[in-house]
């Protein structure tokens, strides 16, 4: 551990406070400060910083939630300001706590914070996972979009059908009033509804709820898991980005893409997935070739020989009986993954190709920040990203829709777009189910597991 700077001495001991900027993008960055540094005396947090999602920064982290040791909180500042705020601060250690990177752009990342004469760190498992009372299931990723929601919902099938009392927990995605969502239950609509969730968190919260299944959300980990526990037989951890799991799994499962072959051994922290997992399932098999899933399958056999790998594909469904041949389109796709996940196209890209759809081009009527999207993600051309991180930004979506000269929508999202946009054209959902192939698949794995944790069918009073 380096000699601290700051001159503050801790109470409880004769060291030097250390003094720690916690680089974020608002989930891992409160959670491990919330676990690990929120009540440790012998370090003190000046700041966070917030990049990859937007409008996020110019916020403070609460007292309420900080903490007695920060009475004031803590400020949230844009990450392009980090080597003024080490400077400011006089940091000793920078932690970087996010996901999706591509191993230059975290070594860049130390490099600055180096140069500005901080040290850099990156917290593992042992410092920031939380052990549950109950079983837990792990659903986690290389990338975002490789196809989480949909083996999460395939879990949850098997799950009810064997009458088990699942609770799932999200990853958290809280971009609004911070001391509105230490704890947060979705079971219904008006759930959703009455917190506000934005386009990225019904994406996440809907399925769910359609499987009639609870899912919590939030701020606070250790909060959220006790009151998931107090209902649940078995906890369901359904990870964010390529993040690895808050919790201690009992089973962890990584789904990997061979639409992206040998990300799953260049990104962070997705590569820390394949080498925690138990499981891994090689997803979207039916859209890959036979050389990148092989590039895929050698990685992972790899650096963790021991996983037991299921080969899956995604199996696109187009909602309606809507003649589409020949239809001028404009595809909507999930906002994550077609942005800082990478991927020029997603579900309903493919699922319009199939269909004999002339896809439109959206750029040219993108308005306000969705048309930054663009500028920022330029290796988006025939998809919209739905992005809606704030109403405004759901409005600028809508409005964008609206102005584009087409027959009708195509929406790859995980969610009904209509619930949350007032467009002037029909919109077909395609929706998308993880299809197994050969054995050992989900269900017998699931079998095996809740018979080693005890986990038995709830008797119906």
């Amino acid at each position: 551990m380096p000699k601290p700077r700051s001159r503050q001495k801790s109470k409880s001991t004769s060291q030097r406070v250390i003094s720690v900027i916690i680089m974020g993008a608002a989930g891992r960055d409160f959670h491990n400060f919330n676990v690990f540094f929120r009540d440790n005396p012998n370090y003190k947090v000046v700041a966070f910083t917030a990049t990859q999602i937007p409008d996020i920064s110019g916020r403070r982290y609460p007292p309420e939630l900080a903490g007695k040791l920060y009475p004031k909180g803590i400020p949230i500042y844009d990450e392009k300001d980090l080597p003024k705020l080490i400077k400011k601060y006089k940091v000793d250690i920078c932690v970087l706590a996010y996901s999706d990177l591509l191993y230059d752009y975290v070594m860049h990342r130390a490099s600055i914070v180096n140069a500005s004469g901080a040290d850099f760190m990156l917290m593992g498992t042992g410092s920031t996972m939380v052990k549950s009372k109950k079983p837990v299931i792990a659903v986690t990723a290389v990338r975002t979009g490789c196809g989480k929601s949909q083996t999460s919902r395939k879990i949850v099938e098997i799950l009810k059908k064997k009458g088990v009392r699942a609770v799932a927990i999200r990853h958290p995605m809280p971009y609004g009033d911070l001391s509105k969502m230490v704890v947060q239950r979705f079971a219904s609509y008006k759930d959703m509804d009455k917190a506000d969730c934005t386009i990225e968190e019904r994406e996440e919260y809907e399925p769910y709820i359609d499987n009639d299944l609870v899912v919590y959300a939030g701020v606070d980990y250790e909060k959220i898991l006790k009151s998931a526990e107090a209902e649940a037989d078995l906890i369901l951890w359904d990870g964010g980005n390529n993040d690895f799991s808050f919790y201690k799994a009992d089973l962890y499962i990584t789904v990997v893409d061979p639409l992206r072959p040998g990300h799953e051994v260049s990104y962070y922290p997705g590569e820390v997935n394949v080498r925690l997992a138990d499981i891994v399932i090689i997803n979207k098999e039916n859209s890959a070739t036979r050389e990148q899933i092989k590039t895929v399958e050698e990685n992972v056999r790899r650096v963790n020989p021991k996983a037991k790998i299921i080969h899956a594909n995604s199996k696109l469904i187009l909602d309606g009986n809507t003649r589409l041949k020949g239809k001028r389109v404009i595809v909507v796709e999930d906002g994550p993954t077609t942005t800082h996940g990478g991927m020029g196209f997603g579900a309903g890209y493919v699922a319009a190709k199939r269909a004999g759809c002339r896809i439109v081009d959206p750029r040219q009527y993108a308005v306000g920040s969705i048309k930054k999207t663009f500028e920022k993600y330029n290796h988006l051309k025939e998809v919209l990203p739905a992005m809606g991180y704030s109403k405004n930004q759901i409005k600028e979506l809508e409005r964008t829709i609206n102005k584009a000269d087409c027959d009708l929508v195509i929406s790859g999202t995980p969610i009904d777009l209509r619930r949350v946009l007032k467009v002037n054209k029909q919109i077909v959902r395609v929706r998308y189910d993880l299809e197994e192939k050969g054995h050992p698949n989900l269900e017998d794995i699931l079998t095996i597991f809740l018979k080693k944790f005890n986990v038995r069918k709830r008797k119906i009073k």
